[in-house]
């Protein structure tokens, strides 16, 4: 099997995985079932994974290695187009808000897991996460050093504070306010950035 054939049957694993667990949990969900969604034979998911933990700890590091990947190049696009460091993160915060509206069944997977810490891939996930979360820290601690934000914030804190905020709130928004649009989601959010966070030393 070609590299780009793989990588195509290990993304429709990933996506048949996170869907039917996201619906009945991880230990209810079986390699038949993951194969039967993702229309392949029970032999490929094994050809390709180990074992069902193994396709799952791989799912939470791509799922959240494309996360990371949408809020680097936000921050990266905001800056070079002339923006701060707070328009960086302000455009992180659409960029997260953007990954978790197109992949709304992983990220419910992804804050579940957060809150278990008897799983076989916690310490994948911590890692992972740990690097989502530095994306934002790096650009908080250039408008701190920039004199864009207030040196008595806890950069590290406000990061991890930062990346769960919009978490939670895209989740909330997903589930409880779905009739509201990504534009006035992310205005919300923004407006909180610029009240809470932003503001220069004085």
């Amino acid at each position: 099997m070609n590299s780009a054939r793989r990588e195509a049957t290990r993304q429709k694993l990933y996506e048949a995985a996170v869907t039917l667990i996201a619906e009945q949990g991880f230990s209810s969900t079986t390699v038949d079932e993951i194969a039967e969604r993702a229309g392949v034979a029970k032999g490929t998911v094994y050809y390709n994974f180990a074992s069902k933990n193994d396709l799952f700890e791989e799912l939470l590091r791509h799922g959240v290695g494309l996360l990371t990947a949408s809020l680097r190049e936000a921050s990266e696009g905001a800056v070079a187009s002339g923006g701060s460091n707070v328009d960086a993160l302000d455009a992180m915060i659409r960029a997260g808000l953007e990954f978790i509206a197109r992949y709304p069944s992983f990220t419910q997977l992804y804050v579940a897991e957060l809150w278990r810490t008897n799983r076989a891939w916690q310490s994948t996930l911590m890692m992972v996460r740990q690097e989502a979360v530095a994306v934002v820290e790096k650009v908080l601690g250039a408008a701190v050093d920039a004199g864009e934000l207030s040196d008595e914030i806890d950069v590290p804190l406000t990061a991890s504070a930062l990346f769960g905020m919009v978490l939670v709130a895209a989740l909330d928004w997903q589930a409880f306010q779905p009739a509201r649009s990504i534009d006035d989601v992310h205005a919300a959010l923004s407006r909180l950035l610029q009240g809470r966070v932003g503001g220069p030393r004085v």
